[in-house]
């Protein structure tokens, strides 16, 4: 690869945030299980159409705060002129053209909902700077994901995806929270991180009576590996608020895996995306 192609092409990669990919085909595999399972070929579709949103979403973030990382942060892809502004709008409206397409046939509840998982995706990218909720605007984005998946599923959306989806969501909430800490200096309250352990309660409600041990197991999965996050945020000297935030996104997929209690195929594959996703960070930063 040449001087000039590798510059450009680790600029494509840092816009979409590539490193995070493994979390979304996690949020698929969850959502379509809750949802009944059916065709591996329509959970294929789902990973491809939400990637292709997904990728597209960040594109769409970088384009949409070009005027504030030219102030604030020159190293991004855009200001430092790593690749025109105009083309990150291209390639961004692109790509989430094509994973609407590629999800909008899979049926009308699908089609529904795909269309408020792009809505919510766009609101988050044109406001998130402007607005002190756009945390929940980002969870939203993950609920609708999960539920988009689950409406393809042979039962459809369930009251348990549903529940997930919204345990989901909190998780994001609270590493949103930390992530938009990033760049102001001054103390950060601990007491919003209580909703990073939704998803484990659900676990432990979910999981009673004869099932207890394993909701002990796969809640304790989810509180273990906050707190090892959370440590380099509230119980360091110096604060690191990104690897707190890369740490909980890595996360989702141990999430998923707690919410969809799969087989243990399925398990495995929430167990290798966790581990990917931890890994592609290594070389794409995941925020």
């Amino acid at each position: 690869m040449s001087d000039a192609v590798r510059p450009a092409a680790r600029a494509l990669l840092v816009l979409g945030r590539v490193s995070n990919l493994p979390t979304v085909w996690s949020n698929c595999l969850c959502g379509w299980l809750l949802g009944g399972g059916g065709s591996e070929w329509v959970l294929l579709l789902l990973g491809l159409g939400a990637s292709l949103i997904y990728v597209g979403g960040m594109y769409l973030n970088d384009a949409f705060d070009a005027a504030f990382d030219r102030r604030h942060r020159r190293e991004r892809p855009i200001p430092s002129g790593a690749i025109a502004e105009a083309l990150v709008w291209q390639i961004g409206i692109a790509l989430l053209a094509g994973g609407t397409l590629a999800l909008v046939f899979l049926g009308v509840p699908t089609a529904l909902l795909t269309l408020l998982l792009v809505a919510s995706v766009v609101v988050y990218d044109a406001v998130h700077k402007a607005i002190a909720f756009s945390p929940v605007i980002m969870a939203s984005c993950r609920l609708f994901l999960v539920l988009v998946a689950a409406s393809a599923g042979d039962d459809g959306v369930t009251g348990l995806a549903l529940w997930s989806a919204i345990a989901l969501s909190c998780w994001v909430i609270g590493l949103s929270y930390v992530a938009r800490r990033e760049s102001v200096r001054g103390p950060l309250a601990a007491w919003p991180m209580v909703v990073l352990a939704v998803p484990a309660v659900l676990t432990m409600i979910v999981n009673n009576h004869e099932y207890r041990l394993r909701g002990l197991l796969l809640a304790g999965i989810v509180v273990t590996w906050s707190i090892l996050c959370l440590r380099h945020t509230f119980g360091a000297r110096q604060r690191n608020l990104g690897r707190t935030v890369s740490g909980l996104l890595a996360g989702i997929p141990l999430v998923d895996l707690a919410a969809s209690q799969p087989d243990p195929a399925a398990a495995v594959v929430h167990i290798l995306c966790f581990a990917a996703a931890l890994l592609a960070q290594r070389f794409v930063p995941a925020t």
